[in-house]
């Protein structure tokens, strides 16, 4: 039926001919074929019959076609729907005017190759991309037989191609990050190392490229093909790529016009230059297709990551500075390495055109701390407190903190395992004894006031807001752990964090300025207590015994011997001592407030307000006051969530919970355990009854219990990631 159909073709001129004949179609022997719909439903063999055969009698065959052998070759497709092809294919395409034997030049004689050459347009329509598209990967795939290769028509479309201005071209430039996009995510595939290829095409679309462009609609925005060409795209690594590393400079400032001839005169440019194959170049700070916004918070945070790539030592440094912490933690308002530096304009600090060189410093500084002084400027921003050459200063500070908090922790650390040790042994000797004395001291009814309701007051101010400060201020400090990022994103962010910090340093300075108001209170209202009873006037040693006797918690000689018979106990060499009022580890608890409040507190505030401070005192004092605050903090936050709530809660005889700071009430039964010299005293001097008391606490006990629970649920917790944090930086081998 084929041979009979192409009969009617005989004595025709062959398809090349008569092309722009008046009144003559040139494209009409190719749609007698191919303008049939029907042909399409051909079977293999008829396919074959119109093609294999020369029927032409008038026109000989072209030379050796005779001895060409048409067999099918059995994987041949039951239909070919793309034989079909309407009569107005070409009609308001680019090709309108361009007859069908141009492009299918092997089918200019009829009957033609039963399979017609893939076309590349490598015609002299297209001579500079037809060029250039051997040149590149795609036509390397198409040479190794990838079916998926990227030719012409895949790229710009068939029959019905557009100029690539047209909005409808497939290559328009609001389309073809798509085309691109789509060809990419699926031919490329995992590598076995777990790389994803089209990780870089999400990228790109989250990009501020390419969300220009397929958000905004932006057509001046870069696409693929302004980066890697259009016809010749080659791998990065080959050297005529424009995003080879010699060319990204070059390339990026096509558009980026007037940053490029900032970057030529940069140190980082001079170095491109010169052919340093380190010097940084865009890519290298901004990426490939991560492309972020530099005004974006994103672009900051990453910055540290991509100038620590390269200056690794300066990096290090500033990560331990508080902006390094915050910036790691997600504070974008912080300085990064480029608000002080410049970036695209960056050349040595001893460049008269640096921002940080002579008077220029002080200006950029004051881009965030705008009431800075000159002395402000002496803020060390990579400063190594390890260096001892050349930081004496903060060499120095740390090494006298860290002994203080070494030395604190081996000392106490010590004392609390002999005590629990001991506790422990006298547990299991008599059990049953242990567990009395136990119950006694908790269900005594006959109590005794020992802290008035405004010390308990006190008290509450001072948990809560020790857990408010150590629960925003730890993750700055251990900024590099996994749950630091996640208590600030809890919290609300590091901005959220810091104002609860100030929150709580306002209700510690409220409370030790309640409590020193006290004092001096209690001082004047009690004043006759400082007369000499043998005088009756006022008199300094008389005040001295009132102020360091057994009734208020300032150290005394008789606090050493206490000590000494309490270590005598914990190795059985004497009998379990008895206290007065006050225990010389509670002495030690009460003071250390005093000592922290002011450590910390003073070293708080010059980072609070370094402006202030900076205005009499060097700029490098913030260095210090960084390290005196951050260690100090660790200290207080180590000691109290161990040392102090095992004295006070978790040895065994108080386990899980000495209500007495919340009740303000000590049982008899406790007493005369524990506290014998203060019962004996308070006998002989006749004041036992006046602080005798029998209320209502039964029934505060359901309420607060479960607060103190939560606290020391809450402080435990925070022991538990800071030890964490700095096992894992011991490890790592950090300091």
């Amino acid at each position: 039926m084929a041979a009979v159909w192409l009969l009617g073709l005989l004595g025709s001129p062959t398809l090349g001919q008569g092309v722009g004949a008046e009144g003559i179609d040139p494209n009409r022997r190719c749609f007698e074929c191919h303008g049939q719909s029907h042909i399409a439903e051909l079977d293999p063999l008829e396919r074959l019959s119109m093609v294999g055969t020369w029927l032409d009698a008038e026109t000989p065959p072209p030379e050796g076609w005779e001895e060409k052998q048409w067999e099918l070759r059995g994987d041949e497709p039951e239909r070919r729907t793309g034989l079909y092809i309407q009569t107005d294919a070409l009609a308001g395409s680019a090709h309108a005017a361009v007859t069908c034997v141009e492009c299918h030049t092997d089918a200019a004689r009829l009957p033609h190759e039963p399979s017609l050459q893939l076309q590349t347009c490598a015609t002299e329509c297209h001579e500079a991309q037809a060029s250039a598209y051997p040149t590149g990967s795609h036509y390397e795939a198409l040479q190794n037989n990838d079916e998926l290769a990227p030719t012409c028509a895949s790229c710009h479309g068939g029959h019905q191609i557009k100029p690539v201005g047209d909005l409808q071209s497939e290559q328009h430039r609001l389309n073809s990050i798509f085309m691109c996009a789509e060809c990419h995510e699926k031919h490329m595939k995992d590598t076995p190392g777990g790389y994803k290829p089209r990780s870089h095409i999400e990228a790109y679309f989250k990009s501020a490229h390419g969300r220009a462009v397929a958000e905004s609609g932006l057509v001046n925005a870069p696409t693929c093909s302004d980066c890697h060409t259009a016809h010749a795209v080659h791998p990065v690594e080959h050297p005529d790529s424009p995003v080879h590393r010699d060319q990204i400079p070059q390339t990026c400032g096509r558009c980026h016009v007037g940053i490029l001839k900032i970057y030529d005169t940069s140190i980082h440019g001079q170095l491109a230059a010169e052919g340093d194959p380190d010097a940084p170049v865009c890519t290298d700070c901004h990426t490939s297709h991560e492309i972020i916004h530099p005004d974006a918070v994103a672009f900051k945070l990453a910055s540290g990551e991509r100038c620590g790539a390269c200056h690794e030592d300066r990096i290090k440094h500033y990560q331990e500075t508080f902006h390094g912490k915050a910036l790691a933690l997600g504070r974008g308002s912080v300085a990064a390495c480029f608000d002080c530096h410049g970036h695209h304009d960056i050349v040595g600090i001893d460049d008269e055109h640096s921002r940080l060189f002579g008077e220029k410093k002080l200006e950029t500084c004051r881009q965030c701390h705008p009431s800075a002084t000159a002395k402000f400027t002496g803020y060390l921003a990579h400063a190594d407190h390890l260096n001892r050459e050349h930081y004496p200063v903060l060499y120095w500070t740390f090494v006298i903190m860290t002994a203080i908090v070494v030395g604190t922790f081996l000392f106490f650390g010590a004392h609390t395992i002999m005590w629990f040790a001991r506790s422990v042994l006298l547990l299991f000797r008599d059990r049953k004894r242990f567990m009395e004395i136990k119950r006694l001291a908790r269900e005594d009814r006959e109590t005794f006031i020992r802290f008035r309701p405004f010390e308990r007051f006190l008290h509450v101010l001072v948990m809560t807001s020790f857990l408010l400060l150590v629960a925003t201020g730890m993750p700055l400090k251990f900024y590099y752990t996994g749950w630091a990022k996640a208590v600030v994103n809890a919290i609300g962010g590091l901005e959220a964090a810091a104002q609860l910090h100030r929150l709580g340093a306002v209700v510690t300075f409220a409370y030790f300025a309640l409590h020193i108001g006290s004092l001096l209170f209690a001082g004047v209202s009690g004043r006759e207590r400082f007369r000499s009873p043998r005088t009756g006037r006022y008199s300094p040693v008389q005040f001295l015994k009132v102020f360091f006797g057994p009734d208020l918690p300032y150290p005394h000689i008789q606090d050493f011997r206490d000590w000494w018979a309490h270590q005598k106990w914990f190795f059985g060499k004497g009998p379990q001592p008895q206290f007065d009022k006050w225990t010389y580890w509670e002495k030690f608890d009460y003071l250390a407030v005093f000592w922290g409040v002011t450590v910390i507190g003073l070293s708080g505030l010059v980072m609070w307000f370094p402006e202030f401070f900076t205005r009499f005192m060097p700029g490098w004092t913030i260095n210090v006051a960084l390290i005196i605050h951050s260690d100090e903090a660790l200290l207080a936050a180590g000691f109290i969530f161990a040392f102090h709530f095992f004295n006070v809660h978790f040895r065994p005889e108080k386990f899980p919970l000495d209500s007495v700071i919340f009740s303000g009430r000590i049982s008899k039964a406790e007493m005369l355990h524990e506290r014998r010299r203060w019962y004996d005293r308070l006998v002989a001097t006749g004041r036992l009854d006046a602080i005798r008391v029998k209320d209502e606490w039964s029934q505060w006990r359901r309420v607060i219990h479960p607060l103190g629970y939560l606290a020391f649920g809450i402080g435990l917790a925070l022991l538990a990631l800071i030890v964490y944090a700095m096992g894992s930086r011991l490890i790592a081998g950090g300091h």
